[in-house]
């Protein structure tokens, strides 16, 4: 096993520290890119290399889904679909594993049976999680991890700006009583003061509603919209420009339901609509991100077996790593 090369960088008080070079992932001309253990991006183990600036868990849950089951299977799915990423991001000019350790940490586990039982072993499994990283990319499992996560990034950062891509608000408050489901967290997060309600928003929404007074709650509960009619309407360099005016310099928690991309680019989800983003619109969203302070992020309900070819599992990967790319440091970029 190779072990990371120590590189002296100076303090801020002048001291000269000793930091491992990061460890990458496994060489695809030594080791074929279809062989070996599907890490992310065939990424280190996080217990290979102790501590990372960021750790990728993954979260097989999806027992609060309200129509088709299977997310819990997307992490595996995703990762597999990984496999063909490579060292640089020409689109933003960065090494995304060079600059930064990058590890995977495997799974949290979530009680299958119990939704409330999971949500907390979610965020106590993150919380613990922090302990071996700066932040945290989780691969879900259905968008009810996004609660539990939230809690955990709270807890060190305080109400956070919250950019939700989705076909759905998710700010719904129950369904069949039940106040914890994918289509609730940012109802329950808003609530709970831990989303900043002056720099959230969601982007990529659309479908029918089941009342106009969903939209209603839903600005009362701290969120702007940016809908994909919009985005057709007025172009992603628009889009982009509202985001960013809204997220301003908040801490910002990035949260991204693969169901925010119409089926043609996601059709391996449990709740698809018709007329959503592009891959690469929403690609290219996320480039424009990179110069804002994104303390955390999810990729939620890839549910592979809806899918095609995969179709959505390869669009999942790639935004996992544009938002790897947009978290590097701003000193790796030219």
């Amino acid at each position: 096993m190779q072990l990371p090369q120590e590189q002296d960088r100076v303090a801020a008080d002048g001291a000269v520290e000793s930091h491992p070079t990061p460890r990458g992932p496994v060489d695809a001309s030594i080791v074929p890119r279809f062989a070996g253990i599907a890490t992310f991006a065939r990424l280190p183990r996080l217990d290979e290399v102790g501590r990372a600036d960021i750790a990728i868990a993954g979260v097989p849950f999806d027992s609060g889904v309200s129509y088709r089951p299977g997310a819990r299977f997307g992490p595996a799915h995703v990762r597999e679909a990984s496999r063909l990423l490579r060292p640089y991001n020409p689109a933003q000019d960065v090494f995304p594993f060079a600059s930064q350790q990058v590890a995977d940490a495997g799974d949290l586990v979530a009680n299958p049976f119990d939704l409330t039982a999971a949500v907390a072993e979610i965020e106590a499994g993150a919380l613990e999680l922090r302990r071996s990283a700066d932040r945290l990319v989780v691969i879900g499992g259905d968008h009810t991890i996004a609660l539990p996560l939230l809690r955990a990034v709270h807890a060190e950062h305080g109400p956070v700006a919250v950019l939700h891509f989705d076909a759905h608000l998710d700010t719904w408050d129950t369904y069949f009583g039940a106040p914890i489901t994918h289509g609730t967290p940012f109802r329950r997060a808003s609530e709970e003061g831990l989303i900043d309600l002056t720099a959230s928003m969601h982007v990529g929404t659309r479908g029918p509603l089941y009342d106009k007074g969903d939209l209603e709650d839903d600005e009362r509960l701290g969120f702007a919209v940016v809908t994909s009619e919009f985005v057709e309407e007025h172009g992603v360099a628009t889009a982009i420009d509202r985001i960013r005016a809204r997220v301003g310099t908040a801490p910002l928690y990035i949260s991204i339901d693969i169901d925010v991309l119409d089926p043609a680019h996601a059709p391996g989800t449990g709740t698809p609509e018709a007329g959503g983003l592009t891959s690469r619109e929403l690609l290219r969203i996320l480039r424009a991100l990179s110069d804002l302070r994104i303390v955390g992020a999810d990729v939620v309900e890839v549910a592979p077996a809806y899918d095609h070819a995969q179709l959505t599992a390869i669009a999942a990967s790639h935004v996992v790593y544009e938002l790897l790319s947009a978290m590097a440091p701003r000193e790796a970029r030219a």
